[in-house]
């Protein structure tokens, strides 16, 4: 039967049950709290040091220090993860992204100190090479400019095993390259990390909207006009994600996400029901520049639309969110009336 034939008006009314807070609550299909939450922030050299990202109002390049602090309020306000990027110096970029891999860079230091000061926090780390690239793609080159698969693939097998070691919970490979992930995990298993987990990019688009994120770490004047449309994913597909997510499980991934968020809830809802499991989207920086933006100018109740933005991600079938606004949104879910 359908559901037209099985209610009818008058004898179903659809706001009796909107008419009161307490059955509004009754009925809430969706819930969001500080844990559905994870907390995207750059750290850069230095201390002391706090850099303002202009395309990301509200976002901040830290040095270690900071980011400490920032860390331990990320943990008291009950998010469970902070993800790190890292702002590599211009000076330490190269074509083959040795750097990456080095056991006393920016991202492995910073991994050990997070770890040692807020244990409880969860540190999620990206494994890819355009931070530290001089061309600013996310793999090593050919002679004509083309992204070598296999080879990018031994050198972010190096990069997530630093990272692992240095004591990440979660490495989260980014770079969209053809079985990353069965050569990652097999390399984790043979070293004993058998408890590292894997959030793989499984649907990470081709998208326009990552522009202030390449801003952020320093990477969008190394890129310059070049995209990256022959390894990340052609928006216009839905198909296909499904295929990147089914091999990215079958090679040992824990958790997979589909990046960007809003504007790919269609591919989460699909991910979510082929699969049931755990399943992440990215609320990138484009999302989060265009929100400010509306927000700066008064144009859009700023508190009320980030979180009914959030809840969108749980009604699609995200069981987390990356989101710059976590803090924000953290602080607000703590304090909120119930019918927020």
């Amino acid at each position: 039967m359908s559901l037209t034939t099985t209610r009818q008006f008058p004898a179903t009314r659809m706001r009796r049950m909107r008419r009161d807070d307490f059955s509004r609550r009754m009925m809430r299909e969706n819930g969001l709290t500080a844990a559905d939450l994870i907390w995207p922030v750059f750290v850069r050299e230095g201390e002391g040091q706090r850099e303002a990202v202009p395309s990301m109002p509200g976002v901040e390049r830290l040095s270690l220090d900071l980011l400490i602090e920032e860390a331990r309020d990320a943990r008291d306000l009950g998010i469970p993860v902070m993800a790190v990027f890292p702002v590599v110096e211009p000076t330490l970029k190269s074509e083959l992204a040795e750097e990456s891999y080095s056991a006393t860079g920016l991202m492995q230091r910073s991994v050990r100190a997070l770890k040692n000061a807020v244990p409880e926090l969860g540190i999620m780390t990206d494994v890819a090479l355009d931070p530290y690239t001089s061309h600013g793609q996310d793999g090593i080159l050919d002679g004509q400019g083309h992204v070598l698969n296999d080879r990018t693939v031994e050198t972010l097998l190096k990069q997530a095993l630093s990272h692992a070691e240095a004591g990440a919970d979660i490495i989260a490979p980014s770079d969209m390259m053809d079985g990353r992930i069965g050569t990652i995990r097999q390399v984790l298993e043979q070293e004993r990390l058998h408890d590292t987990r894997i959030m793989a990019y499984s649907a990470k688009y081709a998208s326009a909207y990552y522009g202030p994120f390449r801003d952020a770490v320093g990477s969008a004047s190394n890129l310059g006009k070049a995209d990256k449309s022959s390894y990340q994913m052609d928006p216009a597909n839905l198909d296909e994600a499904l295929h990147e997510v089914a091999l990215d499980l079958s090679e040992g991934a824990d958790m997979v996400m589909v990046k960007p968020g809003m504007p790919y809830l269609d591919v989460v809802r699909r991910v979510k029901d082929e699969f049931r499991v755990p399943t992440f989207a990215y609320q990138v920086s484009g999302e989060y520049a265009m929100h400010m933006a509306a927000f700066e100018h008064q144009w859009l109740d700023a508190d009320a639309v980030m979180l009914e933005s959030l809840m969108c991600f749980k009604r699609a079938g995200a069981d987390g969110i990356l989101t710059y606004f976590a803090k924000r949104a953290a602080r607000l879910l703590s304090s909120a009336p119930d019918d927020t």
